[in-house]
């Protein structure tokens, strides 16, 4: 009998965006183990560095003991830091690497140096459309938020876990079937239309989005949360070092 992967979320993804200073780029980075492997699904931005850190000694996780780092797309918050796990092999998709390769240094959230060494990198094996490339673990395009992103489907018996990364990045994209930030919006609208056929198809299945929090559906077929949000700020507008504030992000009554 298979034994079911462990899986758990290191850093909670946040649906928000910044005003003045660009996107925020807290995306979620999931924790997988299981079938003989260590598995990082998605690695997050630069500034999410010492988070990881510390959620993986949490876990009691060595950085030379992830096995595997799975990424939904090349995004800058998804990707920069598979460099941090020297002995991981890096699966990406492979129209998302034709795409992302080919794009020259703009205003964009694409990481060109990262990408350039994941071309070149032999580490990396690229993935395709309905492969089970890891066991119990099958890709599936969902383009849109760009041309080569993947959802992730992970069969664990009893139900699955779903990926969708930014192919359906907040509950908010998934109840309204529309999503901002995206290169081609009708292909999108495709897109989560899958996203909610696979999520549908296995009754107690989860889905862990880009940016937002882990959910489970009710009995209405309602994306309802599976724990708490923890986000927030600490500002220091004050004179000394010692008075800070703290900017709660985890309600939106608080900040309405």
């Amino acid at each position: 009998m298979t034994i079911p992967y462990q899986i758990d979320v290191l850093i909670q993804g946040f649906p928000g965006r910044g005003v003045c200073h660009g996107g925020l780029g807290w995306s979620t980075v999931t924790l997988i183990q299981g079938q003989g492997r260590t598995i990082l699904l998605d690695v997050g931005a630069f500034g999410m560095r010492k988070p990881i850190e510390k959620s993986l000694k949490e876990h009691q996780v060595l950085p030379s003991e992830v096995t595997d780092v799975i990424l939904t797309h090349a995004h800058y918050d998804h990707i920069v830091n598979f460099t941090l796990f020297p002995n991981a092999k890096i699966w990406i998709g492979d129209v998302e690497m034709k795409w992302a390769i080919q794009q020259e240094p703009g205003f964009n959230p694409i990481p060109e140096l990262y990408v350039q060494e994941l071309e070149h990198s032999s580490r990396v094996t690229r993935v395709v459309d309905q492969e089970e490339f890891l066991p119990g673990i099958t890709a599936y395009a969902v383009p849109g938020h760009t041309p080569g992103h993947l959802l992730f489907v992970l069969n664990n018996g009893t139900h699955d876990v779903l990926f969708s990364g930014d192919a359906a990045k907040n509950r908010a994209e998934l109840l309204s079937r529309k999503v901002i930030d995206t290169d081609d919006a009708k292909e999108s609208a495709r897109s989560i239309e899958l996203i909610w056929d696979k999520w549908l198809s296995k009754p107690g299945s989860i889905l862990i989005p880009g940016h937002d929090l882990t959910m489970v559906l009710d009995q209405h077929h309602q994306p309802i949360y599976i724990g708490e949000r923890a986000a927030g700020i600490r500002t220091w507008f004050s004179e000394t070092v010692e008075d800070s504030e703290l900017i709660d992000l985890t309600s939106e009554s608080k900040n309405s």
